[in-house]
């Protein structure tokens, strides 16, 4: 399993928190409110085939991958029961967040030569698309809907989309259309007990890619490079290796500055300098020695990636080779 689809839900639901926050519920009846809300037609989706609404799932897409699309379609076929428009967003396959992080050398050699680890790029670079996270590139369809309705429109709208469960109430399984998805699809186990078999499954993971002879020796041989070039290496671990240096030029980048700033795959290594907190004459030096350092990373590590990530992907959920 990926175990994208409970943290990627629970990532959508918590970023709908300030809109929750924004909603009363007015003087109109969540009933009008879901009758007037349905009744203004639905948006349309890039992903969806024609005028069902629902998305296409790709061929090759894997097993947990198809399971996310459907979870989709189902919430869009019950918001559409409910008399609500909804427009199912398609998933991302975990292995595209990785093309420009070592797992196509030729574009993640493009990459760098550029923005290095991007990091101080951000700040060189700061309307650059190839920087931005995926909430810098605006709001879903399904948020542009909501923005439009009353309050109490809202509130029925977010009733009947549910969200994930919570904990403190003795909640296990998610509510609202996105609960009826979620049983169709996964059955009667509960969030919980697919997190905790998540959790199991990726530490297994982990301890393959670790003690897998090839890795071990390929990840050897990538830390004698880098010693050669001067970095250090405090590990050699498969999991862990590609990221030394990466985390390494976060820190060198920060020079002292005290917010922290996503990296180029949206996490957010201790010490990565924030944009605003540098001026793009400030942040050129650092950029030219991050580069540098990016490049000399990517080649002590091309053989290293180029077997990690093949077995990384039939065994996610450890850490990646960035």
């Amino acid at each position: 399993m990926s175990g994208s689809r409970t943290v990627r839900k629970l990532a959508v639901a918590l970023s709908l928190l300030p809109v929750l926050a924004a909603c009363g519920t007015g003087g109109e009846s969540a009933s009008a409110g879901k009758q007037s809300a349905g009744s203004s037609g639905s948006s349309g989706s890039s992903g969806s085939s024609g005028s069902s609404g629902q998305l296409d799932i790709p061929a090759d897409a894997s097993e947990d991958l198809k399971k996310e699309y459907l979870v989709e379609n189902a919430i869009a076929a019950c918001m559409k029961e409910q008399g609500f428009p909804y427009t199912p967003q398609a998933p991302t396959d975990f292995r595209d967040t990785y093309t420009t992080s070592g797992a196509d050398y030729e574009l993640t050699k493009k990459f760098r030569q550029k923005y290095g680890f991007g990091y101080a790029a951000r700040a060189v670079y700061p309307n650059d698309p190839q920087l931005s996270n995926k909430e810098a590139n605006g709001p879903s369809a399904n948020a542009k809907y909501r923005e439009t309705l009353t309050p109490a429109q809202q509130a029925a709208y977010e009733k009947a989309l549910g969200g994930p469960p919570d904990p403190k109430v003795g909640e296990k399984d998610w509510t609202g259309c996105s609960g009826t998805a979620d049983k169709k699809v996964y059955g009667s186990t509960s969030v919980q007990e697919r997190s905790e078999a998540q959790a199991s499954e990726n530490q297994r993971n982990a301890q393959a890619l670790n003690g897998d002879p090839e890795l071990v020796a390929l990840a050897q041989s990538y830390a004698s490079c880098l010693r050669k070039e001067g970095i250090s290496v405090t590990t050699t671990q498969p999991t862990n290796i590609a990221d030394e240096v990466k985390f390494q030029s976060a820190d060198s980048a920060a020079a002292g500055e005290g917010e922290v700033a996503p990296d180029a795959d949206g996490g957010k290594p201790a010490g990565a300098p924030s944009p605003k907190s540098m001026s793009k004459e400030e942040a050129l030096p650092l950029l030219t020695k991050e580069i540098e350092l990016a490049m000399k990373d990517l080649e002590c590590g091309k053989d290293f990636r180029a077997a990690y990530f093949p077995k990384f992907f039939k065994a996610p959920g450890s850490t990646g080779a960035g």
